[in-house]
């Protein structure tokens, strides 16, 4: 029975469902996963296979499946309000979310403005920082920067700052022209240079074009401390610093992007707190709903929210959609923000993450492997001559070995859940040692 379950869905999502950054017909030969249920840090199947989820569902799901205190939360709200419109309205989630992730800013980022996924919120951004220049006088203001290798979304405004050209070729005549400079990716290190060496070199090519541009600059996007879609490159801190200090020399805005870096992936809530700056923009979505609800944000300074409160309604900001602040997805954030709270989970993840690092070692001492590297709860290494199809055979293989893991190219990598047990733990990098040898002997 549940074989011929597993199967007919399996047929039925072929015929009815397109699936997103997927080539359809690869799976003829690499079966869809029909997942019938999940539980702390697995899936499972019709059949009874389960898969320890180490990419947390694409890097959204921080505490497990069906996580209690998260189910139960929205449960409570469920009975309570499921959603009003925030044109002219407001509600307890909301304001409480908002007032939550001020706090952990110091309240230098003050406002909240609300959207449904992480392109959405880039998209938010970009417009806040070009119409808030307008708004002050700058109308001239009207490019943007982003790094090279970057990713920030797949909508036509976050796709004119990405610079992965698999999602960008398809689409260029579609979108608005951005500047692109080097990217601070610790991996281009010379013989002899650190990665500080690499970020200042990378913070000069900045320098360059805010000299020249700065007058029709409006902001930089920057994916603080890890690129993620771009292979997992990570950075130095201080790059974030001298960026920072040539924003305000030149009068450019930052944007940080921490929709895949944030809410404690890199050791730090966000990011950028490793680097002791803060944004005039951030960027928020992905695990801020513990992985259950679309959701996303973007935080900023009162000195912007200013340069929108006017009698004019030209001068207001002219953005919107129906589900912005969903009372559910905001009270999903409001018990993923206790979670850290009563469970002390940054410090805790410090303990897990030596402890999954110390178990990797044999993967980082592979003669196939380079650029082994951690930050935080991410780890990410290189595979030396992959095949062609080395991120697709990885992805089956890992399957027949209790793992759901997608390689970006020939760069393995690991976001899991922060809930890992140490046998669970264990078991991670036992597997992916033995999936990794099974595909590179082909």
């Amino acid at each position: 029975m549940e074989l011929n379950k597993q199967s007919d869905w399996v047929a039925r999502s072929l015929r009815s469902v397109w699936h997103p950054c997927t080539q359809m017909q690869h799976h003829e030969t690499i079966p869809l996963i029909p997942v019938s249920r999940g539980k702390g840090a697995w899936l499972y199947d019709h059949e009874g296979r389960r898969y320890l989820d180490a990419i947390s569902s694409w890097w959204v799901n921080l505490f497990g499946h069906a996580n209690p205190r998260i189910n139960a939360a929205l449960k409570d709200q469920l009975d309570t309000l499921e959603h009003a419109m925030l044109a002219g309205f407001t509600h307890e989630p909301v304001i409480e979310l908002s007032e939550k992730l001020s706090a952990l800013t110091g309240h230098v980022l003050g406002h909240s403005f609300y959207a449904s996924d992480g392109a959405s919120a880039v998209e938010i951004a970009l417009k806040m920082s070009f119409h808030s220049w307008r708004n002050n006088g700058h109308a001239d203001k009207q490019e943007f920067v982003c790094l090279k290798g970057s990713y920030h979304g797949e909508t036509i405004g976050a796709l004119a700052v990405t610079d992965v050209a698999l999602f960008k070729d398809a689409y260029g005549p579609l979108l608005r022209a951005s500047q692109t400079v080097m990217s601070p990716d610790a991996r281009q290190a010379a013989d002899g240079e650190t990665a500080q060496d690499v970020a200042r070199r990378a913070a000069a090519d900045v320098e360059r074009l805010f000299t020249e541009r700065a007058d029709k600059i409006a902001a930089i996007i920057i994916e603080p401390l890890v690129q993620c879609a771009t292979g997992m490159a990570m950075h130095d801190p201080l790059y974030l610093q001298l960026v920072r200090a040539l924003c305000d020399k030149h009068n450019v805005h930052l944007i940080l992007d921490e929709i895949a870096v944030g809410c404690g992936r890199t050791g730090t809530f966000f990011a950028c707190e490793q680097a002791a700056v803060w944004p005039d923009f951030l960027c928020l979505s992905k695990g801020i709903s513990g992985g259950y609800l679309p959701l996303s944000l973007v935080m900023t300074r009162d000195k912007i929210y200013q340069a929108f409160y006017s009698n004019d309604v030209t001068r207001g900001f002219l953005h919107s959609h129906s589900y912005t602040g969903n009372p559910l997805a905001c009270r999903a954030a409001l018990a993923t923000l206790h979670i850290f709270e009563e469970d002390d989970v940054l410090n805790t993840n410090k303990i897990k993450a030596a402890r999954l690092t110390a178990a990797l070692q044999p993967l980082a001492q592979h003669e196939q492997v380079r650029n082994f590297r951690q930050r935080g709860m991410i780890w990410a290494f290189d595979a030396i001559d992959a095949p062609a199809d080395f991120s697709r055979r990885f992805f089956a293989s890992a399957t027949e070995h209790e793992l759901l893991m997608r390689p970006i190219g020939s760069t393995v990598y690991m976001m899991p859940p922060y809930i890992l047990s140490d046998e669970e733990i264990d078991g991670l990098a036992a597997n992916t040692l033995a999936v990794f040898n099974q595909v590179m002997a082909g």
